[in-house]
């Protein structure tokens, strides 16, 4: 019991993780190109709400455009979405 305690103590005193992630769809136009992506936000941004304007000023620098975000998550769903976003994962 008293492992139990000091071990939920010593959880409790370290610092929350300081970031979540998205995945999101995005385009370009002329020609119409799509891309599906992931990216780190600051744990300011971890609602759709809050997210939405960080991605979308964060890609456009490459011209593309926000379609929608399609889940926040937290770092255990990382690895099974690299793949699918290849190039874009984790690039803005």
């Amino acid at each position: 019991m008293k492992k139990l305690i000091l071990t939920l103590a010593i959880l409790a005193a370290s610092p929350a993780s300081a970031s979540c992630y998205a995945d999101y769809k995005a385009k370009q136009d002329g020609p119409l190109r799509l891309h599906y992506g992931v990216i780190e936000l600051p744990d300011t941004a971890c609602t759709p709400q809050a997210a939405k304007p960080q991605i979308a000023q964060r890609i456009s620098a490459d011209g593309w455009q926000l379609l929608n975000i399609l889940s926040i998550f937290g770092t255990e769903g990382l690895e099974e979405r690299k793949d699918s976003a290849g190039q874009y994962f984790l690039r803005y």
